[in-house]
């Protein structure tokens, strides 16, 4: 499947001006918090920041100490299931979904076992982050000439664009389309329990006794009328045995 467009990439090195790496930085909160710092904030992020704009560092080492900091773990750790946050390390720091369950297995067992420190370096030490991003390049959100699946695209296409907590804190995009969830509003429900909570209004009794009669007088047999009374609803045949009486 292909993409609609691709991205510019924002890229800095020991040629870059100040301007540029600040916009850089607006870029990587923009990618990575999904908006800009409190001012609270900064002041924890401070001496990284002036490190970053001085070019003591380069980007993906102010990733790791952005990651590591309390500012990224309060957005997007501590009030989330494992799966989701691994999930949102891909969208902030992979600019993709998940692949496949494997590739999700494998990081939760690092985060699980080697916690969330060694999960979030695994990722950006990764073949493939240093393949997309390098030392310099901040992430964005990527479109690949193709996808192994319709349902790649679609999950990747959907974290991409998701506003942050739109779908919650507990269930992973991989999973929640799959189930058949709607989880727009931050919360997830399953349309069929949410009917069953909330049944559509019955049909008046008027309304059905109309139906029944166009039913009736399309009747020209015996063996079609069978037929017909076995597909009844409950309704129905409580509407019928009232125009009987």
């Amino acid at each position: 499947m292909m993409p609609k467009h691709q991205f510019t990439p924002i890229t800095v090195n020991r040629y870059s001006t100040r301007a540029e790496r600040q916009a850089a930085l607006v870029q990587i909160y923009r990618q990575v918090l999904e908006r800009q710092p409190y001012a609270y904030e900064r002041k924890i992020l401070a001496q990284a920041e002036a490190d970053f704009l001085s070019d003591k560092i380069g980007v993906r080492r102010f990733l790791k100490i952005l990651a590591h900091s309390e500012v990224y773990l309060n957005s997007f750790y501590h009030n989330s299931s494992n799966l989701k946050f691994l999930e949102l390390c891909f969208k902030h720091f992979m600019g993709r979904a998940p692949i496949d369950q494997e590739e999700i297995r494998y990081y939760c067992d690092i985060l699980m076992h080697k916690g969330v420190d060694k999960c979030i370096t695994a990722i950006l030490d990764s073949e493939e982050y240093r393949h997309f991003f390098g030392c310099f390049t901040v992430p964005y959100p990527r479109e690949s000439a193709y996808y192994p699946s319709a349902t790649a695209y679609l999950e990747t296409q959907t974290l991409n664009h998701e506003l942050i907590k739109q779908r919650g804190s507990v269930v992973p995009t991989i999973y929640w389309h799959l189930l058949g969830l709607n989880c727009n509003a931050g919360a997830c429900d399953h349309p069929e329990v949410v009917e069953t909570l909330n049944p559509p209004p019955s049909p008046t009794a008027d309304h059905l006794e109309a139906e029944l009669l166009n039913l009736l007088q399309s009747l020209d047999s015996a063996e079609k009328a069978r037929e017909a009374a076995q597909k009844l609803s409950p309704q129905q045949k409580a509407a019928l045995r009232s125009l009987i009486r």
